[in-house]
């Protein structure tokens, strides 16, 4: 199957990748660049490259496709904090553009990476599945939702849309982030010593390792189209559903010579959910996760040995998603708008 993967030199993309070309598909890769400089290692798969700003997709990108994996997005609540308007426009509109092309061009399927952050702020402990109220509260949230009721207009015999709405994210990526929370904690504690937590450590978080956010929709690529054909499914585990403060105790477990500490800057975190799985783990009875937060963090914790990460990289530009956008709107490389100034490619 060719496969257009949107955001492919992203955190998700450099895996993405590697876990498709695996899987025997053809990867076409569609971003703009905006992380390139970002690795900590060389990404192990290229695949043939289109540099093109999401908001710029032209109808030719779409030729010869046979499903898009649409991961491409400002991603996550501090960059939606830096222009709300932005992050409409890229995540959210630019996606409708991307969606309306597909479908024009014959593009079956168009697997969305979603995520869990729609549900917001539960008021309660119970599971929420696929059908609970979606109460985004940040701008990155919001234009999830958005998409998704613009994508689910769209669908239709032929034109398949999936919502894969991913738990937070962590593990090791050649394009490493450590602005999501399993990621960060295992970093303060290798560089550090220190465990910081900033929240009263109470809010659930539901993780997913990064490889099997991959293997999941490699698993849609292949699934019967009537199992997926407009539907949802919250992508993790049940079991991965866990409070702050006990991925600062799985992370004391297994970094050497570390303690917890709270940063006492505030209450708890209004992002507070427990998510259910059960959907797809009935759908797809066969498949199995490969990872826990125990195991991620070993891992991470290897890597970050292996490739010399330092306290500075932790406040830093490279590994911070935030931080390099403003380097680049502040050296000029991109305008106001996220644009490029550079002509070496179209954007």
């Amino acid at each position: 199957m060719n496969v257009l993967v949107t955001g492919h030199t992203g955190y998700i993309g450099t895996v993405m990748t590697s876990v498709l070309g695996r899987a025997g598909h053809t990867v076409i890769g569609l971003d703009t660049g905006y992380f390139r400089e970002c690795a900590l290692v060389p990404p192990p798969h290229t695949p043939r490259q289109i540099a093109r700003d999401l908001r710029s997709v032209e109808a030719g990108d779409l030729d010869g496709i046979d499903a898009v994996v649409h991961l491409a997005a400002l991603s996550n609540d501090p960059l939606g904090d830096l222009d709300p308007q932005l992050t409409h426009d890229i995540n959210a509109a630019g996606s409708i553009r991307l969606a309306e092309l597909a479908k024009a061009a014959g593009v079956g399927r168009f697997l969305f990476a979603s995520s869990c952050s729609m549900y917001g702020a539960s008021a309660s402990d119970l599971l929420l599945d696929e059908d609970a109220p979606l109460t985004p509260i940040t701008a990155y949230a919001e234009s999830k939702v958005e998409f998704e009721r613009a994508l689910g207009a769209l669908a239709a015999p032929g034109f398949s849309p999936v919502y894969l709405r991913n738990a937070t994210a962590y593990g090791a990526s050649p394009h490493l982030r450590l602005d999501i929370v399993l990621n960060n904690l295992v970093a303060w504690a290798f560089t550090t010593g220190t465990i910081r937590i900033l929240s009263d450590g109470t809010p659930w978080r539901p993780l997913v390792h990064v490889e099997d956010i991959c293997r999941v929709f490699a698993l849609m690529l292949d699934a019967p189209i009537d199992a997926i054909h407009d539907r949802a499914f919250n992508v993790g585990q049940s079991l991965e559903n866990y409070q702050v403060r006990d991925l600062g105790a799985i992370v004391h477990a297994v970094v050497p010579n570390c303690e917890v500490e709270y940063a006492g800057q505030g209450g708890p975190d209004p992002r507070n959910y427990r998510v259910d799985f059960s959907r797809l783990a009935t759908t797809f009875p066969s498949f199995r996760f490969k990872w826990d937060a125990r195991k991620g963090a070993a891992e991470l914790y290897e890597a970050y040995r292996a490739n010399g990460l330092t306290e500075a990289d932790l406040t830093g530009r490279r590994f911070i998603r935030l931080n390099h956008l403003k380097h680049l709107m502040a050296t000029g490389a991109v305008d106001a708008h996220l644009r490029w100034n550079t002509a070496d490619v179209q954007r």
